[in-house]
């Protein structure tokens, strides 16, 4: 076998063994959230934020126990995962007046703090 094939597959293994330890991204999710959303995002909604069990794919600014911002009851449509995105790397670009303010700036992160909220039933 010449080196080059060697490499490949030396390659290969290695990308393999990472990928299999990378964590699900709904765990990675979950350990964000708790680091950096759960202060205000609970289980049940509170006058610093609202619960987020069921916010994925729910109509934005549509929970009846809370009282949103103007910025957030002015917007129509969904939580999908592009507004969910969307809101999550620039919170007052998305609805200027939000109370949040604290952005998730890398596309990764978000990715997982959204596919954690697609659990939180």
């Amino acid at each position: 076998m010449n080196r080059t094939a060697l490499a490949l597959i030396a390659l290969g293994g290695v990308t393999s063994a990472l990928m299999s330890v990378q964590p699900a991204a709904a765990q990675d999710g979950a350990r964000l959230f708790n680091l950096q959303c759960r202060t205000c995002h609970g289980d049940k909604s509170t006058p610093m934020g609202p619960t987020l069990a069921g916010a994925a794919g729910a109509p934005i600014a549509g929970r009846s126990d809370f009282t949103y911002s103007a910025g957030l009851k002015s917007r129509s449509g969904a939580w999908t995962d592009a507004n969910l995105d969307a809101y999550l790397a620039k919170p007052l670009a998305f609805a200027p007046g939000t109370r949040m303010v604290t952005a998730v700036p890398s596309a990764e992160n978000r990715a997982a703090l959204i596919a954690h909220m697609k659990t939180l039933k």
